[in-house]
């Protein structure tokens, strides 16, 4: 009968509700969270080169298997503030400017998502920089580690060990990131999205929703990856160890222009799947306990 009530509320559109999103960003995260911990310790090795597998193996080897859900509160804690607020503002704008699902302009979706990214963004950075730290706590030795109990905890040390400014500690470059990516994501998601189903091939199924959110998995990684490096940077920096944000381009910039794009496999491996169960989850959410349009 599921199915029966997919094709019947596949006859009456069915409208996301404005936590939707953030839910389907939880449950993503909690698949990709081992993905995202890996691309935060090889985006914070300034030495030598290992690989993701040797990576992997030498985490499990010290710390068990579960060392690779180090941070995990850190991380739905990120996805909650920070991916609820992209998808709300951005849904309900789109809800806003199409109430019967008209064809929204590209540009008018791009200012859309650029704005809903920069509202999550800055909300997501304390979230994001304590799942930083707890990520790459492990790479420590033990006398260093800051030995965070969970999100919450972390966030009331900095703001009380470094100051509660401190908990907004590049949140210019996870604003920026947030904004590409949000763009890279959402917008371009629904830009494939109906581009695919303005074709005589593809129905609204999870075909279409996992090639579309597939796209934009791979063009938001693009667009986000070098904005990502510096932003880990600044996160994982010890106070004093950069003077200005300038300071974290030049530092990272004498590795060369790749080295902007360090970690992006592990960053794609992880926001192609991350995108996908996103949105796969978001319009499975949508499809079945959504708003019926009026």
């Amino acid at each position: 009968h599921f199915y029966k009530r997919m094709s019947e509320a596949g006859e009456k559109k069915r409208l996301g509700r404005w936590y939707f999103g953030g839910l389907g960003s939880a449950g993503a995260a909690c698949c990709t969270h081992p993905l995202d911990l890996l691309k935060v310790q090889l985006q914070t090795q300034q030495d030598g080169k290992i690989g993701v597998v040797s990576q992997t193996l030498k985490i499990v080897r010290s710390e068990g298997v579960l060392a690779l859900y180090n941070g995990l509160s850190a991380s739905l804690v990120r996805q909650l503030t920070y991916s609820t607020t992209r998808f709300a503002i951005y849904e309900m704008a789109k809800q806003k400017v199409s109430p019967n699902g008209e064809a929204v302009p590209f540009t008018q979706r791009l200012g859309m998502a650029a704005v809903a990214g920069a509202c999550g963004g800055f909300v997501g950075t304390p979230g994001d920089m304590v799942n930083v730290r707890m990520q790459n706590d492990i790479k420590l030795p033990a006398d260093q580690r800051r030995n965070y109990k969970h999100a919450i905890d972390g966030m009331i040390r900095v703001a009380k060990e470094e100051g509660f400014a401190k908990l907004f500690n590049g949140a210019n470059w996870a604003t920026m990131r947030a904004v590409l990516m949000t763009i890279g994501q959402l917008c371009f998601y629904d830009q494939i999205k109906q581009t695919l189903l303005e074709t005589p091939y593809f129905q609204d199924n999870l075909a279409t929703h996992f090639t579309s959110s597939l796209g934009a998995g791979a063009i938001a990684t693009t667009m986000t990856q070098p904005l990502d490096v510096l932003k880990t940077r600044s996160m994982n920096a010890k106070p004093g160890e950069f003077k200005s944000s300038m300071d974290i381009v030049r530092f990272t910039a004498k590795g060369g222009p790749m080295a902007f794009y360090k970690g992006y496999i592990p960053a794609f491996a992880r926001l192609g799947p991350q995108t996908i169960l996103t949105f796969v989850f978001f319009e499975q959410l949508r499809m079945n306990f959504g708003v019926l349009q009026k």
